[in-house]
């Protein structure tokens, strides 16, 4: 059996002014829009631009539309936000 041409592709559905909105939504990051650690998922991203501008994407869109964009995925490094630098030195030479 031999796949099909269903034609071409639609155009995103979510235009450049929007995804600038995006952008800066994403820029001031998770704590912002009420999550609590810092990390985007592509639920997240789903979820605030939803709210925003009232588009909907599967969740595998999303990682599409972001790759497009310039994004990539990133693994967070696991620090706490309160860390003193200076605190864990004197830590690491006194043990």
């Amino acid at each position: 059996m031999a796949l099909e041409l269903k034609g071409p592709q639609p155009l995103p559905r979510l235009g450049k002014r929007q995804f600038a909105l995006l952008e800066r939504e994403l820029e001031k990051g998770p704590l912002a829009h009420g999550w609590e650690d810092q990390r985007w998922t592509l639920a997240r991203i789903k979820t605030v631009i939803g709210r925003r501008s009232h588009v909907s994407y599967p969740v595998q869109g999303w990682w599409k539309l972001m790759r497009r964009g310039g994004w990539s995925c990133r693994q967070p490094v696991r620090r706490a936000v309160e860390r003193d630098g200076r605190a864990v030195e004197v830590w690491e030479k006194q043990v």
